[in-house]
Parts: structure tokens; C-alpha cells; sequence
């Protein structure tokens, strides 16, 4: 396994990394068989577990937990906080009174005394990132927390944070977690070089987009029967996607590799990706993984993907996933409250 830095942290990590996002709830709810899997990527040279408090409402830090006993010294743990935990509105986001309990709650467990990546899972439009910070700081210095991360976080909320870490002498973020494969790449474009200028390590999450990079959803057949289909229709069904799919199958044939296998070969070519997060649900799922962990892309493949999808470009939905900026989501920011605002109709 040839181990690469994580930013500029100084901490060394696998190219692949473990996502735990399918361990428990409706994904894979047999705990046994998820702590195999840990141990197996473990035993192949992956060091790197990423997880998160969401993940199923802990239950995935449980199974992290349960299969880190005895090796916790030989892996990196990453786990992100700030996502809904329930219906009480102080159970998330970025605030002090949450970050604080929320870390708490992962080492418990995780059965773990530290975290060595603690990752706000989204940015609280609602929370100045100074309040963030700032909690996040007092954590590292306490010992909790060695390092600090983001993920899905727009350019200009990264540079953002970065100045006002810098100006408050704050601890500032020193990895992004973004969503990145052959079909999703607007990072390409202001994320990806923004992160290499302020030095900091970037987690792939998705490079197989959800699942359509892995070759079972084709156009004109029949979609299989999977909580993927379930959870993001329009995903899955985007006829844009599924084309390019079509071209990339026997791209991917002619150099001998699968469609899995070239896809996430392509995620971690890009100078800027420390590594991709495979996220496998069954022994299988993660055997296939493993198997393409040495691909590495000739220029010519590599340029005929740019043809088939254009570098800084999304063809596949994120749905339910992706950062939505308030100014899109929240409709009342978009119009002028005007108390005598009348319908208007033409004609």
C-alpha cells in the first residue's frame, strides 16, 4: 500500500478509505459481519475509517467502535458531526453547545479516547464559522480532536473559514470531504484548487455516483432492486448518466478493467484527492473494491474519459446529498417582503 499525506498534517493515509455509511440500520444491520469487513481492509493496508454520528444515529460508530478494539492505535479515524440527531433543534448543526456534546457522544462510541479527523458534516448556514471554530479548537486542545475537517463545503466557505481561522487564531480546517467521480466533477473547477493552495487533504465521498459507476444500471434495462433506487430515483434514472455509462463500459473493457475499477482509479489519479471512500455493503461488494486497488489510468484513458464527460462538469443528480446554499433553498431570500405584494398575471 503506498500511503500518501493527508494535507499538510503530517499524518499518513491509505489512497482508499473505509466508509462505514452501509454498516447498520437497513444497509447491512449484521454487526458481526461488518466488524469482518473492517478487519479485512484493515488487514489489506487500508488504515483510513471514515464515519458519523448520522449513520444510522450512531449506529455505525458502534460497529467502528466494536472493530477497532485491540487496533485503534493503527488507523486513522475520521467521524463528522452536525447533522440532524433526532427532533430537537440544538441536536445538530455547528454551535459550541452541540459540537461539544456531539463529541462526546462519538467517543463513547467509537470506545475511543480521541478522534484523530473530526469533520463538520455540513456547514450551519445559521452559525457564524467563527462560533465553529472555535469549539472545534478547544477540542484539539483538550486532546479529543487531533485534527479538524469540513465536507461538501462551496470554495468560497472554505477560504472563508481558512481567513477567519487565520485572523482569530483559530485551528482551521485541514481536510474537505467532497462529493467527486467520473459523472460529478464541478469540484474540478474552484474546490479541488482551492484546497491545494491552503494545503489540505480531500476524502472523495461517492466516486462510484452512487453507485451508477459500478455498471448495474444501463440504459433500457430494468433498474435493480436496491435501497439506491429507493433513496435517489432521479439519480438513478438520469438519462444523461446513464449515457455517458454506456461509453464508459467498453472504454473501460478495451483497457482490460472494470467499470468499478476505472472509476475509482480515476478518483485518486487527480493530484488534488488524498482518497476515495469506498463504502461497500456486503464481503463481496468490498472484495471487488479491494481487487482494483492497484489500477492506475494511462493519459489516453484518462483523455477519452475527458471526452465522454468534460473535466468540471456534473452529469449525475446528487439528490438528497449535495450543499444547497441558502440562497437556493430558502425562497424568502430570493424575493423583497413587500407587505402590499400582489398577484400579477398577464394577458
Amino acid at each position: 500500500m503506498q500511503y500518501r499525506n493527508l494535507g499538510r498534517t503530517g499524518i499518513q493515509v491509505s489512497p482508499y478509505c473505509l466508509g462505514t455509511m452501509m454498516f447498520g440500520g437497513m444497509a447491512n444491520a449484521d454487526h458481526d459481519e461488518c466488524v469482518r469487513m473492517i478487519h479485512k481492509a484493515l488487514d489489506f493496508g487500508i488504515n483510513f475509517i471514515d464515519t458519523a454520528d448520522a449513520y444510522h444515529q450512531g449506529e455505525s460508530e458502534e460497529i467502528v467502535g466494536k472493530a477497532l478494539k485491540g487496533r485503534r492505535d493503527d488507523v486513522v479515524l475520521a467521524t463528522k458531526a452536525s447533522l440532524p440527531m433526532g427532533d430537537d433543534p440544538n441536536r445538530r448543526g455547528g454551535s459550541r453547545r452541540w459540537l461539544t456534546r456531539a463529541v462526546e457522544d462519538a467517543l463513547r462510541r467509537l470506545r475511543t479516547d480521541h478522534i484523530d479527523l473530526f469533520q463538520i458534516h455540513r456547514l450551519a448556514p445559521d452559525t457564524d464559522i467563527e462560533e465553529t471554530l472555535s469549539a472545534l479548537s478547544d477540542l484539539m486542545r483538550e486532546g479529543k480532536v487531533r485534527a479538524i475537517g469540513a465536507s461538501t463545503v462551496p470554495a468560497s466557505d472554505i477560504v472563508e473559514a481558512q481567513w477567519v481561522a487565520e485572523r482569530r487564531g483559530l485551528a482551521r480546517f485541514r481536510t474537505e470531504q467532497p462529493p467527486y467521480s467520473i459523472l460529478n466533477r464541478s469540484i474540478e473547477r474552484e474546490v479541488l484548487p482551492t484546497c491545494q493552495r491552503y494545503g489540505m487533504g480531500v476524502m472523495a465521498w461517492s466516486p462510484l455516483a452512487k453507485g451508477m459507476l459500478t455498471g448495474k444500471y444501463r440504459k433500457g434495462r430494468e433498474q435493480p432492486d436496491s435501497l439506491r433506487v429507493q433513496y435517489f430515483p432521479k439519480a438513478m434514472s438520469d438519462a444523461a448518466s446513464l449515457e455517458a455509462v454506456e461509453r464508459l463500459i467498453p472504454l473501460a473493457e478495451s483497457a482490460g478493467l472494470s467499470l468499478t475499477h476505472m472509476a475509482l482509479a480515476f478518483v485518486v489519479t487527480h493530484p488534488a484527492i488524498t482518497s476515495a471512500i469506498i463504502g461497500p455493503r456486503t464481503p463481496g461488494q468490498l472484495d471487488d473494491l479491494l481487487d482494483g486497488a492497484q489500477v492506475r489510468l494511462s493519459d489516453e484513458i484518462l483523455d477519452r474519459i475527458d471526452d465522454i464527460v468534460p473535466p468540471g462538469v456534473d452529469l449525475a443528480p446528487l439528490e438528497r446529498a449535495a450543499y444547497i446554499p441558502p440562497a437556493i433553498a430558502r425562497t424568502s431570500l430570493r424575493r423583497r417582503a413587500s407587505p402590499d405584494r400582489a398577484v400579477v398575471s398577464s394577458g
